[in-house]
C-alpha cells in the first residue's frame, strides 16, 4: 500500500458504477492530470456489462465526457470483498446505494482503506455514527462527499462569510430542484431507502448552511419527502432570514436548478448554474461578475482528500463528523415536516 508521501501514485478503487461512479472516475482522472497522483487500480460493480467498461450515460450535471476506465488495465470485481482485500488499493470511493454506504465504508476502514463515501452516508445519524466511530478507530481518513463545500462558487460564498467581506448576512436562500433522477428508477422512487430529496439532494445546502452558520436553533419544514422548505431560525447573532428550497418533483424536461441568493449588509451575491456568468456580485450601485475555477464540487473534494492523503494532512474541509451533524439536522427537519411543528435543533 502507498504510504503518505510516497513518489507512488496513490492507488484508486471505486465501488459502484452508476452515475456517481462514473463522476469519481472522471475525476480521479482530471485530478491525476492536474499533479494529484493517482492511478485506478480496481472498479467493483455486479453488472458484467459496467465491469467491462461499457457505461450509460445518466444524470442531471455535465460532470465531463467519456470513461477514464481501460477494462484491459484495471481489475474488476463483483465482490466488493474482493476489491478490499487488494493490497494495491490505497482510497476506495464508495459509490453504491445509499442503504449500503455504511457497511461498505466501515469495512474499507477496517481494511486499512482511506475511504470517500458519497452522500448521504445513511438515512439515519446512527448509522453515519457508526461510520465516524470506525473512522476513529482507524489511522485511514474517511471523508463524506459532501461536494457542495468544493464548489468553486460556494467556497467564495463561505469565504467571503467568514472574512466578513461585505458585512454580516441578512438574508440567504438557496434553491435545488430538479425532475426525478432517470437513473437506478428503481431505488429512487423508494423513500425508506434514499430519504427522498429531503434526504439525498436537499443535504447539500442543509450542509452548507449549517457550515457557514452553525447548527440553527430550531427549523420549520413544510412540503413533502420530495419537495421541502427549510426555514433555519438562528439567535441575534446569526442571519435573520435563512431559507433552501429542494426538490426533485418537477415534470421531466424541467432544467437542473441549482441557486442561492445571499444578502449580505454592504453587497448581494447572486448564483445561478444555468446564467453565464454564473455568479454575480451587487454592490456599490453596479453589478460584477466573478471568475470562478472551472470544475466542480466532485473535483475539488476528490482533489482534496488526495493531497491530505499524499501529504499526510489529517484535517479535512469535509469530515464524517460534519455528516453525523448534518444527518441530524435532517432528521428535525423531517420530523417538522411530520409534525407541522417547529423543532428545535440546540
Amino acid at each position: 500500500m502507498t504510504e503518505s508521501g510516497s513518489s507512488q501514485p496513490i492507488g484508486v478503487g471505486v465501488i459502484g458504477l452508476g452515475f456517481m461512479g462514473q463522476t469519481h472516475l472522471r475525476c480521479y482522472r482530471a485530478a491525476d492530470a492536474a499533479g494529484y497522483a493517482n492511478r485506478l487500480v480496481a472498479v467493483c460493480d455486479s453488472s458484467a456489462d459496467r465491469r467491462a467498461g461499457k457505461i450509460e450515460a445518466a444524470g442531471n450535471l455535465v460532470t465531463g465526457q467519456g470513461l477514464a476506465f481501460d477494462p484491459d488495465a484495471v481489475r474488476a470485481y463483483a465482490d466488493a470483498a474482493e476489491l478490499l482485500a487488494d493490497r494495491d488499493v490505497d482510497l476506495v470511493s464508495i459509490c453504491t446505494h445509499t442503504d449500503t454506504h455504511a457497511d461498505l465504508a466501515i469495512a474499507a476502514l477496517r481494511a486499512g482503506k482511506h475511504v470517500l463515501v458519497e452522500k448521504p452516508v445513511a438515512i439515519r445519524s446512527a448509522d453515519v455514527q457508526r461510520v465516524a466511530d470506525a473512522a476513529r478507530a482507524s489511522d485511514r481518513l474517511c471523508m463524506p462527499g459532501l461536494c457542495i463545500r468544493f464548489w468553486p462558487a460556494w467556497a467564495w460564498l463561505r469565504q467571503r462569510i467568514v472574512e466578513n467581506t461585505f458585512g454580516p448576512v441578512r438574508s440567504a436562500t438557496f434553491h435545488r430542484l430538479a425532475s426525478p433522477p432517470g437513473w437506478s428508477s428503481h431505488f429512487y422512487t423508494d423513500d425508506s431507502r434514499t430519504g427522498g430529496a429531503l434526504v439525498d439532494l436537499h443535504i447539500h445546502d442543509a450542509d452548507f448552511v449549517r457550515w457557514v452558520f452553525g447548527d440553527p436553533l430550531s427549523v420549520v419544514t413544510a412540503g413533502t419527502l420530495d419537495h421541502v422548505t427549510t426555514i433555519y431560525r438562528y439567535g441575534s447573532d446569526g442571519p435573520s432570514h435563512v431559507v433552501a428550497e429542494g426538490g426533485w418533483d418537477h415534470t421531466h424536461g424541467f432544467e437542473f436548478r441549482m441557486r442561492f441568493i445571499v444578502l449580505f449588509e454592504h453587497a448581494t451575491a447572486d448564483f445561478d448554474l444555468g446564467r453565464n456568468p454564473q455568479l454575480l456580485i451587487a454592490r456599490d450601485g453596479k453589478r460584477e461578475a466573478v471568475e470562478l475555477e472551472p470544475i466542480v464540487g466532485y473535483d475539488g473534494e476528490i482533489r482534496h482528500l488526495l493531497s491530505a492523503i499524499a501529504t499526510g494532512r489529517r484535517h479535512l474541509d469535509a469530515t464524517i463528523d460534519d455528516a453525523v451533524a448534518v444527518a441530524r439536522l435532517l432528521e428535525a427537519e423531517r420530523e417538522s415536516l411530520e409534525t407541522g411543528r417547529e423543532v428545535r435543533v440546540v
